[in-house]
């Protein structure tokens, strides 16, 4: 049985900071510069599109099941979690509300935070009854706890209503970036920090000079520099070579200069 060897590429890349890092190289450090920006550009890209639309999916697909849900509780026998709303809604309310009226006000409060959600419009309005909701889904683990666990482990409807949880931080990240400015924001490296189109060729002498001696001075790892940087590993240390063989002619040049009284 033959053991594949480790390829060149690969064996005499080492980080700089071997015991920073554990030993380890790192992916961007073991793979050639080209295909390092190929998939750093392919990952902004996608994590640009991200920022700029995973919200809005998130509160449109959040809507569609509040909407989906609450239409269900307009028609009997319908919604599967029938039977713990009435029973929810009879201790929250003392026993005052029939079943049908509270499964009829508890659908119509869902499609109000439903259409909020999926239009956009009304966010104020739609936020705080989703907050009020929120806390009506989740108030069977206290007021229904013998119902909802067998022992320590949920029974079906509890763990229904854990996975609930799932919907209020979902609610939380909705609430922040609905109103009062507020967004998610991508942290761009700042402009003098970022590569032209065609790559590494872009920076000059005097920029690829400080970059070396910036990193000579740094305290992180090579991989961390270079990422920052938007160049590979393999670039970063072709210049570091070609800096220290530079300084090597440099001071093998015997330049004797008398000195002056």
């Amino acid at each position: 049985m033959r053991l594949r060897s480790r390829p060149s590429w690969l064996t005499n890349v080492r980080p700089k900071n071997p015991v920073k890092n554990g030993g380890r190289v790192t992916w961007i450090e073991a793979v050639p510069a080209g295909t390092a920006m190929r998939i750093i550009g392919v990952e902004n890209a996608l994590h640009r599109w991200l920022v700029g639309h995973s919200a809005m999916a998130l509160r449109v697909s959040m809507g569609a099941v509040f909407l989906g849900f609450g239409l269900l509780k307009y028609v009997p026998g319908a919604s599967p979690a029938e039977d713990l709303v009435v029973s929810t809604m009879s201790v929250l309310t003392f026993g005052l509300v029939a079943d049908w009226p509270g499964m009829v006000f508890v659908g119509t409060v869902e499609c109000l935070i439903g259409l909020c959600l999926l239009t956009g419009r009304g966010m104020r309005l739609g936020i705080w009854l989703l907050a009020v909701q929120l806390v009506g889904i989740l108030s069977p683990l206290v007021l229904l706890t013998d119902r909802l666990f067998t022992g320590l482990a949920p029974t079906l409807e509890g763990q229904y209503i854990i996975k609930d949880l799932i919907l209020v931080t979902a609610g939380l990240v909705i609430a922040a970036t609905s109103f009062r400015g507020g967004r998610i924001v991508r942290d761009e490296p700042p402009p003098a920090r970022l590569l032209a189109a065609d790559g590494p060729r872009s920076l000059g002498p005097d920029d690829r000079l400080r970059l070396v001696l910036d990193a000579e001075r740094d305290d992180r790892s090579v991989a961390e520099i270079c990422r920052e940087h938007g160049i590979s590993v393999a670039v970063y240390r072709q210049w570091r070579s070609q800096v220290v063989d530079g300084a090597t002619r440099a001071l093998a040049e015997e330049h004797w200069v008398a000195p002056t009284r």
